[in-house]
């Protein structure tokens, strides 16, 4: 069986795959980026992992068929540059695409990683089925890719489906400003400090066992918000309707734009389910002017983890 190579390169995690040109994984291989070590330390962990014979840092041995790189930013597509990483230094303007390719000698293909994420969800998750999908992905960022029969949409150069930079005001404010997990951890901080310093009926609310049983951590609080809502929290739910009507708002463009079949949530804040899912298809239905229904499907994306990696491998067959 032919065997194919993906990688995922992010802000703060680094995952290599092996596989096949379907996107069903064989072997994988997780590591964490320290972003102030910058990009010539996540070129040294693939390189040590590709050429490492210890079985628990490297893959077992043979040669590979082709290359699917999935990363977190801006991608020049004619020569497999960086043009920019967001949170990671040094990436600006490096050929990935050519120092891979002379590392495995294999053909090499760099995309960015919602777009990738886009083509896993099209073929192996809840896009199966539709002709057309827009996939956003709530993480660290908000990014969007678009499949359009079977391929990935692309613009001019450097040309990704950069819906977390739609503007929701003349002010500047963006959609990744409300709709990332880091704006979902910052306004769950500013609402915990505010309720320490003042007496507040807000006191009694499910959310603040979380902060309470975590006195120590300051980030990833986001994660917090369905567990809470499953307790009933007034809070979460008035932070998470802010959060659904700004995307709502944002993925109206999209519908009238381009009028997906479907529209594919995904990334780490996905993971609250059908309480983002509802609230996000109902704005839709209040944001999407008349003649553009039935809107598009609303779906939550199935493959989480591994939809960047399963991304990447269909990405490698299809042109490595």
């Amino acid at each position: 069986m032919n065997r194919y190579l993906g990688i995922e390169i992010g802000g703060t995690k680094l995952q290599l795959v092996s596989g096949s040109s379907s996107g069903a994984i064989a072997e994988r291989r997780r590591f964490q980026i320290e972003p102030s070590l910058g990009a010539q330390n996540i070129l040294q962990q693939i390189e040590s992992c590709l050429k490492s014979t210890n079985p628990e840092v490297g893959f077992t041995s043979g040669s590979w068929e082709g290359v699917g790189v999935a990363f977190g930013g801006p991608v020049d597509l004619a020569s497999g540059s960086i043009l920019k990483s967001h949170q990671v230094p040094g990436w600006d303007g490096y050929p990935l695409k050519d120092w891979l390719q002379e590392l495995i000698q294999a053909p090499v293909v760099v995309e960015n990683d919602a777009g990738v994420a886009a083509l896993a969800e099209f073929y192996c998750g809840a896009g199966v089925g539709a002709n057309s999908i827009f996939y956003v992905t709530l993480g660290s960022g908000v990014g969007g890719g678009m499949i359009h029969q079977g391929k990935i949409y692309h613009g001019a150069s450097p040309g990704e489906s950069e819906i977390g930079h739609i503007r929701l005001d003349r002010e500047g404010s963006i959609l990744e400003s409300v709709c990332s997990g880091w704006a979902v951890d910052r306004q769950l901080r500013e609402w915990w400090s505010e309720v320490e310093m003042h007496e507040s009926s807000e006191r009694q609310d499910p959310l603040v066992r979380f902060f309470k049983d975590n006195p120590t951590v300051r980030t990833g609080e986001a994660k917090w918000l369905g567990l809470a809502l499953d307790a009933g929290s007034d809070v979460a739910a008035r932070v998470l309707d802010d959060v659904a009507d700004a995307l709502a708002l944002g993925l109206s463009h999209v519908g009238h734009l381009f009028h997906p079949d479907r529209i594919v949530i995904g990334g780490g804040l996905s993971l609250i389910g059908e309480h983002l899912r509802q609230r996000v298809e109902a704005g839709l239905d209040r944001y999407l002017m008349e003649v553009f229904r039935p809107r598009p499907e609303v779906k939550l994306a199935l493959l989480r983890e591994d939809v960047a990696t399963t991304g990447a491998l269909l990405l490698a067959g299809i042109k490595g």
